[in-house]
Parts: C-alpha cells; structure tokens; sequence
C-alpha cells in the first residue's frame, strides 16, 4: 500500500491490484495529478505478466465527482483544456487496453468524468446507494467525453437522455442499463466484489487476457470481420496448453492446473 495522504492508492495481493482514489474531501474529483497517477499506475499494470486483475476502488462517500472544476476554472485556456481531456482519455482507454479485467467497486456517487470512468471498466459492482450521473449539461457544459465511454455501455436514447438533462439513475437503473454489473447491499459490496474477483481468477489467465483483447477489438468491427478475427483468435488460442488441460479436466471430472500458456 502507499503512503497516507496520497492520491492513489495501490495494494496487490496474488495477482489483483487495487487502486483507490483517494482525495475524499474532493470527492475523488480527477485532477491533473490523480489522472498522472492513474496513468503511470496503468502503465506498469499493463507490463505486469502475473496480474490477474484490477479493482477500481475509491475512498469516502463518492466514487467520483468527475473532473476538478476548481482546478479547471483556475486554468480557462482552450489548451490548457485539450490537454487536460485528452490525459483523461488516455486514462479510460489505458483501462479498455488493459491485458486483465479491470472492475469498479462503486460505493456511492460516480458523475460526470466519474461516471466516464465506471463505464470504462470491463465490469462494475455497486452499492445499492450508489448513483450515477452525466451532470455537466447542469453547469452548461456537455459531457462530450464521457458521452464516449457512456454511449458503449447504454442504449442509445438513455444514453442521450441521461447526457442532455443530468439527471442521476439509481444503482439498479444503471444494472438495468447496462452500465453496473451488479448492485447489492452496501454491506455486501465488499463480498460481490471478491465472489466476482475469485471467479476470474478461478480461469486461465491466457484465456482471460486472450477473452479481453478479442472482445474490445471486434467491438468495432462490422459482422463478416468480427467472425473473421475471432475464429483466427479461437484456433490460436485452441493450440494452448491452458486449453488442452482444461478439456482434459472436464473429461476427468477434475480441477485444472492452468500453467498460462
């Protein structure tokens, strides 16, 4: 773990890094700095053979108020801004690229940029009191990035909907929305999110890194070429060791022994 008082902070124990947002005063408001953290935090996960996964966590009452406004309005200069949304966005699209399955763990409100960040995750678990917004249509700024990240995980009319009037979905809307995997008990977030952990650890690691690249990369593909890729990606991955010893569990009513490979 980190020092006290730092931004971020990182614990890995057996292959699952957590990284916690910690500025709960600000309600984990992305800074410049958190972002820099984020994004040299990412950096080395995505150099990490032995990580498993990656729990997105944050301290306090909010998960995420989005952006530093104060910051932001101490720096009105149109670069000064390209640059700031653009380090965000390769923050969001360092959790997309990512190797390992990177899971939120949303206990309380996730707006703006935040709410950019929970759908950038490959899964969400939240507590039940947690809520979810695309406010910045309230202060007269439209939420042109997180509209991005947004529009890939909400149909399309609740996406616009939530963008254009601000207003908060509950824990259970954004599970029926599609943004949040699963939404329990605050008491229980804590055991949702290591019962979902525990199961993606449970599989080959080859497997689970082969699984996210294919998944995100036919994502934007037209039919024809998806079905081209994945059987390219199936056959290459049916010639690993992994797969071997795990058909040859199953025949033997056996636990496997992944080896990685």
């Amino acid at each position: 773990m980190t020092t006290e008082g730092a931004l971020l902070l990182a614990d890995e124990v057996d292959g699952v890094l957590t990284l916690t947002l910690n500025r709960p005063d600000q309600f984990n408001a992305l800074s410049e700095e958190l972002l820099g953290e984020l994004q040299s935090r990412l950096d080395a996960a995505a150099r990490d053979d032995a990580l498993r996964c990656v729990v997105l966590a944050a301290a306090g009452r909010a998960f995420c108020a989005g952006h530093d406004l104060k910051q932001m309005r101490a720096n009105p200069d149109e670069r000064y801004y390209r640059q700031l949304f653009a380090q965000c966005g390769r923050v969001m699209q360092s959790i997309v690229n990512l190797p390992v399955p990177v899971i939120a763990k949303v206990q309380g409100t996730a707006t703006a940029a935040g709410c950019q960040l929970v759908a950038s995750c490959d899964l969400a678990v939240a507590s039940e009191s947690a809520k979810f917004a695309v406010s910045g249509i309230n202060v007269g700024l439209f939420c042109s990035t997180p509209a991005v990240a947004l529009t890939r995980n909400v149909p399309a009319k609740k996406a616009f909907e939530m963008l254009i009037t601000g207003q908060f979905i509950s824990a259970a809307e954004a599970v029926d929305n599609g943004l949040v995997n699963h939404a329990v008990a605050p008491d229980q977030l804590d055991a949702a999110l290591d019962a979902l952990v525990q199961t993606i650890c449970s599989k080959s690691p080859l497997a689970v890194r082969t699984g996210k690249a294919m998944y995100h990369r036919q994502r934007g593909m037209n039919l024809s070429d998806a079905y081209d890729y994945a059987g390219q990606v199936m056959a290459q991955n049916m010639m690993a060791e992994d797969v071997c010893e795990g058909i040859d569990a199953f025949m033997q009513k056996r636990h496997p022994v992944w080896k990685g490979r």
